[in-house]
C-alpha cells in the first residue's frame, strides 16, 4: 500500500515494490517518484530520468540544424562553429 506525504512523494514498502514491480515501473515512466522503505526506514528513492539520462547537464556546442540545401553541413562551417563555441569557453583549439 502506498501513501502520499504533503510534498507529493509516494512512500512504498520494499516488499510491495518487489511484488508489484511492473506497476511501479509504469508509474515511474509516467513521471512519478517513490521513496522505498523497509521496516519503516527509507532505503532509497526511485525517480524518473529524462530521455537521455543526462538530467539536463548537456549544453549545445554545435547546432547541426543549420544545414545547406543538400542536407549536410560543410566541414569548414563546422570547424568555425566549433572554434567559436570553444573560444567562448576560454579554451583554445588547434587550427
Amino acid at each position: 500500500m502506498s501513501t502520499k506525504t504533503a510534498n507529493r512523494i509516494n512512500i512504498i514498502g520494499f516488499k510491495d515494490l518487489r511484488l508489484n514491480a511492473d506497476k511501479y515501473i509504469n508509474a515511474i515512466a509516467r513521471g512519478k517518484s517513490f521513496t522505498v522503505v523497509r521496516r519503516s526506514k527509507p532505503i532509497f528513492n526511485i525517480i524518473p530520468v529524462d530521455e537521455w539520462g543526462d538530467e539536463g547537464k548537456w549544453e549545445t556546442v554545435v547546432d547541426f540544424r543549420r544545414q545547406d540545401g543538400k542536407g549536410g553541413i560543410h566541414m569548414e562551417d563546422f570547424a568555425k562553429m566549433l572554434r567559436k563555441s570553444i573560444n567562448g569557453q576560454k579554451r583554445k583549439i588547434s587550427k
